[in-house]
This record gives structure tokens, C-alpha cells and sequence, in this order.
């Protein structure tokens, strides 16, 4: 543990000075909703692009026209994105729909969660020139850039006709702006709500409410638990972005947080002590213990896709863009889910919001080719062609990002099931006030707004999986987790 946590405090070092400054001046500058969300191993490329082959003929416009006619020579930038569904159908689907015509040339950086915030985290606060464009979220775009550190892509985005900058849902930019500066552009966003096998809730005669209580999940997990399959999955995997995002809103509407805030709105005593930070982690574990998924201190997003999928899951609290997935044509539960918003305690709303996006660090080595490919990827366009190219049909498509993709006849009528409940998510997250007391620097949810959380919450969700696993007592990790949240109260 003591190895595993001097490695992340190691390479956190080198974005603490830059992006505290930064911090403290985007808190002080801007009012803007920013909010976030969700692992360690070497960044493995998917040479994606070049799965299939490009055209060999000269490109004559760019994929987000910028007005400018694509140069005949080969060009080739680097992309770093999550491995998540929707972002490896773009890695499959850009040799044709953007190489092709643009003659750029993509080499795809798929990685999970944690690997890519711990690369892309290096790379960006150390000056790197690894990347032309990375996937980040609300979490770090505003840090990154008031930092300096990642292009301004309002003035390109205004440009370019085929983007419609004002076609981007006001709450999803605000999260990724610094003022009028937007600093990544988004690729999909969510929320976060209770998905649920209705057939299975069904046939043991129970209801699940529109608006549930985690007392009233947790009894219906318990109720639907089976050896084959469990009545609930839940992030255990650590991480702040992993196990993390959705335990800090369990914190949230338990009445606990991380740490106080301070007048200035700094960083103040820790709360991992008080009662109400024991209560939301011993309701978690035991809920994950009890009717949760096997081998949990190693699931997040993707194994609870896959233990819902192949119905070793009843329920699962996640993100909203889950369901894209799971009622995709290719899923072998289509059709037989439920939703419902974010469980709650004692506050009225949960659920998270945050945002992929894609970001352009200052070091690209070619900012024009860097954002034709922003542009197709998460301009209007490529929502409308990925629709009939994917294995998951339209309901599979990126959802959460443009008001133009809830006007699209083909989508709505595929996620009828979820459109509708994701908006409703999205709305309801009460990004400026998740808990019960003030918290300190930037707005988010499923985090706190400060570059600290994202080593702390790494260190303490260490231990809190290892909690989930049964191999080390709560008060222990409580008082170890104490310990690391104090280093960084002011």
C-alpha cells in the first residue's frame, strides 16, 4: 500500500504547483457550473485508425470544415480516449468517416479510466508533447485550462460551421469553460441513475420507486440477490473517478463530505472523522458486501456492463450513458430495463454530472489537424452518420451533449426507454449544492473541486476497497484516510 501511494503521489507531484495557483484563480474568476468523474498501467496504443484502410485519394475538405482545403501530404496526430463503447465505436469508424476524407491519419491511446487521468495528467502538467488531443472531463478541463495548458476552442469552434458551438447543452459547456472559454469539447455526458431489470424486480413482486431512497434500493437488492445473480453492482475498483464517483454521492446525500470549507473558500478541516462519513462508507460496503457483485474491489464501469449484460446483475447505479449500451441492438437486455433517478438520503437529488470530452494540449504539434478531428468527433455530423455504422444502433450513439441529438428521429425513437430519464438526470444534479454543507473550490458532484481530491480520493479509495474486499477493518481505513486528507487542509 505504502509503494502503491508514494507511485501516485509521485506522479501527481508534477501538476501540483501549476494547477493549485490556477485552481484558486478559476475559483475566484468564474462562476460557471464544472463539475466530473472516473485506474494504473502503461498507455497501450489501438492503432484503431489504421484498423481500416484509408482512402489513398487526396483529401479536398477537412472533417469540420474550417474553411481550408486539406494538404495532400500524409499527417498524423495522437489521441488518448477512454475505453469506454461509445469512444472505441469512433476508434473503429474514424479511418472511413474521417481519415478518409481528410487524408489525417489517427493513432488511438485507448485506456481506462485511471491509466488515461494518470497519463494525460503527466503529459499536460509536465509540458509534454505525447498527445495532439486527450479526453478529459469537467473535473480537469477547468484546471488545465486556466492553467494555460490546453487551447482556447471557442474562437475555433465559432468558426467552423460545421460544429454549431450554440448547439451544446448550456449546463455540459459551462462545465467544461473557464468564463466564455471553452477548454475541451464534449463527447458524451451524463448523469448518474438506478438502472434495473424490471422482469427480475417483477417476478419477485416488488416496485421500484421513480425517486428511491438508497434504504429502499438497498432492501430490494437484498431481496433479489441470488447466487447467480446479484441484486445490485457498484464500483469498488479504486479510484476517484472510480469507486470514488459513486461513493461521494452516496457521501453527499448521507450529509458527510470530504472536508469543510473555509471563508475563502480553501480547503478546511477534513471530515472524513465525523459520523456521517462512517455511515455513508459502512451503508456502501455492506450494501456491496452483502448483494453485490463477486470480486467488486476490482469492478467499475465496464465489468458492471458486461455482469449486466450477461445477467449476473439485477441492478446497477451508474452513469446515464450506460444505458446507451445496454439497450443498443447488440445487448442481450434490450428492452428489459427500468430507470430511476439517483437514489437519495437526506437531500433531494444525487446524481452526478460530467462529461468526455476532448481537449487540445498547447504542445500539439499541428493545432489545425488537432481540431478538424475535435470537430468530427464531437460535431453534430458524427452523431448522425454513427447511428447506422455501429454494432449498438442509434440508441448507442454518444448521448448528453447537443440539443440536436434529442431531435433526431432515429435516436428518439431507440432510446425511448432512456432519453427521456437522462435529461431528467442531468437536470436534477445539483452540481452547485450536493450535500448538505459548503465544500471547497470549483462546483462538482461526484468530487471536490480542487486538485488535492484527485490524489486523496486515489489513497482513500485504496483503502476503501480494500475494505470491500474484507481485507481491512473500516475504522482503520477511516483513520488512515483522516490522516491523508488532513496533509492538504489549510
Amino acid at each position: 500500500m505504502l509503494a502503491t501511494t508514494t507511485r501516485r503521489r509521485r506522479a501527481r507531484a508534477l501538476v501540483a504547483g501549476v494547477i493549485v495557483i490556477s485552481f484558486a484563480l478559476a475559483a475566484c474568476g468564474s462562476d460557471d457550473d464544472a463539475a466530473p468523474v472516473a485506474s494504473n498501467a502503461p498507455a497501450t496504443t489501438a492503432a484503431s485508425a489504421t484498423d481500416a484502410p484509408a482512402s489513398d485519394a487526396p483529401a479536398t475538405t477537412a472533417g469540420g470544415d474550417t474553411g481550408t482545403t486539406a494538404p495532400t501530404e500524409e499527417r498524423e496526430i495522437n489521441v488518448a480516449i477512454v475505453g469506454n463503447p461509445q469512444m472505441e465505436d469512433i476508434a473503429k469508424l474514424t479511418p472511413q468517416l474521417f481519415t478518409a476524407k481528410t487524408g489525417i491519419k489517427v493513432n488511438y491511446s485507448i485506456l481506462g479510466e485511471g491509466d488515461l487521468r494518470e497519463v494525460t495528467t503527466r503529459d499536460v502538467a509536465s509540458g509534454g508533447s505525447q498527445f495532439d488531443v486527450m479526453m478529459i472531463g469537467m473535473f480537469e478541463a477547468p484546471q488545465f485550462g486556466s492553467a494555460g495548458l490546453l487551447e482556447d476552442l471557442t474562437p475555433l469552434a465559432t468558426a467552423d460551421p460545421t460544429y454549431d458551438i450554440d448547439d451544446l447543452i448550456p449546463s455540459v459547456r459551462g462545465g467544461l469553460s473557464v468564463g466564455d472559454a471553452l477548454y475541451a469539447s464534449p463527447f458524451y455526458a451524463e448523469s448518474s441513475f438506478l438502472m434495473y431489470r424490471k422482469d427480475v424486480l417483477e417476478a419477485a413482486g416488488l416496485e421500484m420507486p421513480a425517486a428511491p431512497t438508497w434504504e429502499q434500493v438497498a432492501e430490494i437488492a437484498k431481496k433479489v440477490d441470488t447466487p447467480d445473480m446479484a441484486g445490485i453492482c457498484l464500483r469498488g475498483k479504486p479510484g476517484w473517478g472510480d469507486l470514488g464517483a459513486s461513493f461521494t454521492t452516496v457521501l453527499n446525500t448521507f450529509g458527510g463530505t470530504w472536508w469543510a470549507a473555509n471563508d475563502d473558500g480553501s480547503i478546511g478541516a477534513s471530515q472524513v472523522d465525523q459520523p456521517e462519513f462512517k455511515e455513508a462508507l459502512s451503508f456502501y460496503v455492506d450494501l456491496v458486501q452483502s448483494a453485490g457483485e463477486d470480486d467488486a474491489a476490482n469492478a467499475s464501469y465496464n465489468e458492471c456492463t458486461k455482469a449486466m449484460e450477461d445477467g449476473k446483475a439485477a441492478m446497477w447505479y451508474d452513469a446515464t450513458v450506460a444505458a446507451s449500451n445496454l439497450e443498443g441492438n447488440d445487448s442481450p437486455i434490450k428492452g428489459k430495463l427500468g430507470y430511476a433517478l439517483a437514489p437519495t438520503k437526506v437531500t433531494k437529488a444525487s446524481g452526478w454530472l460530467w462529461s468526455w470530452a476532448l481537449a487540445i494540449p498547447k504542445t500539439t504539434s499541428d493545432l489545425d489537424a488537432a481540431w478538424q478531428y475535435v470537430s468530427f468527433a464531437t460535431g453534430p455530423e458524427y452523431l448522425k452518420e454513427a447511428g447506422d455504422l455501429i454494432d449498438g444502433g442509434w440508441a448507442a450513439i454518444p448521448p448528453g451533449t447537443r440539443e440536436s441529438t434529442y431531435k433526431i428521429p432515429q435516436y428518439m425513437e431507440a432510446a425511448a426507454a432512456f432519453a427521456g430519464p437522462t435529461l431528467e438526470a442531468m437536470a436534477a444534479a445539483p452540481i452547485d449544492n450536493p450535500g448538505t454543507t459548503k465544500r471547497p473550490g470549483l462546483p462538482g458532484v461526484q468530487y471536490v473541486g480542487v486538485p488535492e481530491f484527485q490524489d486523496v480520493g486515489n489513497q482513500c479509495t485504496e483503502l476503501f476497497s480494500s475494505v470491500i474486499a474484507g481485507n481491512m477493518d473500516i475504522d482503520q481505513a477511516l483513520s488512515d484516510c483522516n490522516d491523508i486528507a488532513s496533509e492538504v487542509s489549510t
